[in-house]
């Protein structure tokens, strides 16, 4: 009797699942962006979110929650519902590197089901304008003279800016001062204005301000130049070997979201991602698209875990740790 009463439950349950899947969405979906508002990671959330929004026919909400580089928004999504209407939007340092840098009250890989791996943005190096320097070998030149150790902004500590600065200071051996922001946009403010030195910054967070010439830029951490920013050669190129980087990003949803939800979610990102006018967006803020063979909820699971084995161990030998 027991058992076919559990077995009535169940049967219950699965079909109100069922029927929230097929009825979804039936009202706005909220992106929890987890740094400040006009940054790189913003400024992509708000572009799919739009477009998004005609596949799905409810409107995509960009909640910006900051604090702890990422942590907090991360975990106000892992806390949410799992029925479809929080999205946790992130990259390799939100959801990957935070959990080696912060003592999480969730888990990274445990507590969220992956959606689709979203276009990576290369890092590039850039300095405020006072910097005398014209290339990357004058510049590491300016900053192992300084008489005490040069500024470097970050979106916090386990940040991309700030793991990417760790991995500038093991290839250059040049030490570095971190100065926490609550995003890359607050940072590269600083920097324009000249009370930091330095950022490794990503690509479409500083490309514009390099054209508008508020800034300087040395060299991307990517294999090959940038489309976008032909004329900014690799750290390769200009000297700064195995200096390579690429920030990818991806939107997650708490774990047990319904399968049927998490692939209507993919799909409307993926048919964001492959609208001609998004892509010339993101391809002009320097942006890398993901590969149409990747755009699977299982792409970056697997891109997820590996990069936590990959960074997690040079995170922890550099002793970046939060309490």
């Amino acid at each position: 009797m027991k058992k076919a009463v559990w077995a009535g439950l169940i049967g219950i349950l699965a079909l109100a699942g069922a029927a929230r899947a097929d009825d979804y969405p039936s009202h706005p979906i909220t992106i929890i962006v987890p740094f400040a508002a006009g940054g790189p990671s913003d400024a992509m959330a708000r572009a799919l979110a739009e477009r998004m929004r005609t596949t799905l026919g409810q409107p995509l909400v960009v909640e910006n929650v900051t604090g702890a580089g990422g942590s907090i928004g991360v975990g106000r999504a892992v806390q949410s519902p799992p029925d479809g209407y929080t999205i946790s939007f992130g990259h390799l340092g939100t959801h990957v590197a935070n959990g080696a840098v912060y003592k999480l009250k969730y888990d990274l890989v445990a507590d969220l089901e992956p959606v689709v791996l979203l276009p990576s943005n290369p890092m590039i190096v850039v300095s405020k304008n006072a910097v005398p320097a014209t290339s990357l070998k004058e510049l590491l030149d300016w900053l192992k003279s300084r008489p005490s150790s040069p500024t470097a902004g970050t979106a916090g500590a386990g940040s991309g800016s700030h793991i990417a600065g760790v991995y500038f200071e093991s290839v250059s051996g040049i030490k570095l001062q971190y100065v926490p922001y609550r995003g890359t946009a607050p940072a590269l403010n600083d920097l324009i204005a000249g009370q930091i030195d330095v950022i490794v910054d990503q690509t479409s967070n500083s490309i514009n301000q390099v054209r508008a010439g508020t800034i300087r830029a040395y060299a991307v951490t990517d294999d090959k130049r940038l489309p976008s920013a032909p004329d900014i050669p690799t750290a390769e190129e200009a000297g700064l070997k195995g200096f390579h980087m690429t920030l990818w990003s991806g939107m997650w949803v708490p774990k047990g979201t319904p399968k049927e939800i998490v692939a209507k979610l993919n799909a409307a990102a993926v048919d964001a991602l492959n609208d001609p006018a998004v892509k010339k967006q993101l391809e002009s803020q320097g942006l890398e698209m993901t590969p149409q063979d990747q755009l699977t909820p299982e792409a970056l699971g697997t891109r997820q875990k590996a990069e936590i084995a990959k960074w997690w161990p040079i995170i922890k030998a550099a002793n970046i740790k939060v309490d």
